[in-house]
């Protein structure tokens, strides 16, 4: 039985292009908007380390396709169990976003149906956007079909953030809250939590609403107590 796949799933807010950080990946941002606003762009592949904004981009690009009218869909394959039954139960889409490719390297029956939506999606016209942590030469595939289908895509390397630019960007978004963010608390939450900086955004409103609730100030020593809270 083909597991249900995710048509209609809810699309985090933050994934969007107006909130992607680009940093020096600003021509795979421009090149993935182009894929998602104008159907017959070149079908695109992003390559990139954990945390430089894969993910972000595939749902902010399946999101603008719905806005602009175009039928989507989006498949996390690290997260499907059956992964080629849930590739072979893709159809009729006009906009499909692959995430995580490196997670089908070596299950043949899941490479074989990515080939074969491959092909169908060329002759149905849909547009194709796929993501891996590397290029399609070395994520280990073992078709060498869809190695030479994949590394015909326009290509873009992702460079995630450094720490300065992480740092600027939540202080700013920091700001646009009213929350005032110093170095002594950026220096602890950047030595204590992930630098992913989509996890920083994601902890930043749990910060917010925390000191809302507790009507104080983010310093070090409340971030101290939350985290004594939560852990009792």
């Amino acid at each position: 039985m083909i597991p249900q796949l995710p048509l209609a799933l809810r699309w985090p807010r933050r994934q969007r292009f107006e909130h992607f950080h680009p940093g020096a990946n600003a021509a795979a941002l421009a090149a993935v908007e182009q894929l998602a606003h104008a159907p017959g762009m070149p079908w695109l592949y992003l390559a990139g380390a954990a945390g430089s904004g894969k993910s972000h981009l595939l749902m902010a690009a399946c999101q603008a396709a719905i806005a602009g009218g175009r039928t989507v869909q989006y498949l996390p394959l690290a997260s499907l169990r059956d992964k080629a039954a849930a590739i072979r139960g893709v159809a009729g889409s006009e906009f499909l976003a692959l995430d995580d490719l490196g997670a089908i390297a070596g299950d043949r029956d899941a490479e074989h149906a990515l080939f074969d939506v491959y092909n169908r999606a060329k002759a149905e016209g849909a547009a194709l956007l796929f993501a891996a942590e590397a290029l399609p030469s070395q994520l280990g595939l073992g078709l060498p079909d869809l190695r030479s289908r994949l590394g015909a895509c326009q290509q873009a390397l992702l460079k995630p953030l450094d720490d300065a630019e992480r740092r600027a960007v939540l202080r700013q978004q920091a700001a646009s809250r009213g929350i005032e963010l110093d170095d002594t608390v950026l220096d602890w939450l950047f030595n204590r939590y992930a630098r992913d900086l989509g996890a920083l955004l994601d902890l930043l409103d749990r910060l917010d609403q925390a000191s809302l609730a507790a009507q104080r100030r983010i310093t070090v020593p409340f971030l101290r107590g939350l985290l004594r809270e939560k852990q009792e």
